[in-house]
């Protein structure tokens, strides 16, 4: 079944390759959509797929990187409307 998910993670993600990390985990796992800095410190994400392979990305997306450290994920599920066709990072 296909689903969503939008993710704000908080912490120490940005200046650790957390971006890039978060495209080579959505890469693994078939995942489209896209992931970004956000000016408040945050890491945005939003990931398209089947629902399994997307509670796997957010399981990988907890964790993070070696050198990140992530204390929060907002986590949102929504309905798929297929709008990405690859995994961007986006500046």
């Amino acid at each position: 079944m296909e689903a969503c998910v939008k993710l704000t993670i908080k912490g120490r993600v940005q200046g650790v390759g957390f971006r890039w990390f978060v495209q080579r985990e959505a890469g693994r796992l078939g995942v489209n959509g896209y992931v970004k800095n956000l000016s408040s410190g945050d890491v945005e994400t939003e990931a398209e797929g089947e629902r399994e392979r997307l509670e796997e990305f957010v399981r990988h997306v907890e964790k993070g990187p070696p050198f990140s450290r992530v204390q929060e994920v907002i986590t949102e599920w929504k309905e798929s409307h297929k709008k990405y066709n690859s995994f961007q990072v986006e500046f």
